[in-house]
């Protein structure tokens, strides 16, 4: 059986996300990106996991932290530098994540 279609996004920036991580450390050693990229991306496939399950409302809410969390982080990291890639990018990809799994956290909240 196939996941629900909220479960989508979270699959897919968590896959983004760890694929970032590893490119990040293949391409200028960085450790902290690659554990970044694996732990958030692994939350957010957890997250996405969960809403395919019973638990539509904790995955949401997981997703959505994930996803502010990396929006906090790599915004702070883009004001500093002024470079989009990758912190401006990764903000805003988890801006528009937190706005879509807060909706759907208020959705299920009910």
């Amino acid at each position: 059986m196939a996941p629900p279609g909220s479960a989508h996004p979270a699959f897919g920036l968590g896959a983004l996300t760890i694929a970032g991580g590893i490119v990040g450390y293949v391409r200028k050693g960085s450790k902290p990106s690659l554990g970044a990229g694996i732990l958030c991306g692994g939350l957010l496939i957890g997250s996405g996991v969960m809403i395919s399950g019973d638990s539509q409302y904790s995955g949401h809410s997981l997703a959505a932290a994930t996803s502010g969390l990396m929006t906090l982080g790599m915004g702070h990291r883009f004001f500093k530098t002024g470079k989009f890639m990758p912190a401006g990018l990764v903000s805003a990809l988890g801006a528009v994540s937190l706005a879509y799994h807060f909706k759907k956290v208020l959705e299920w909240k009910e």
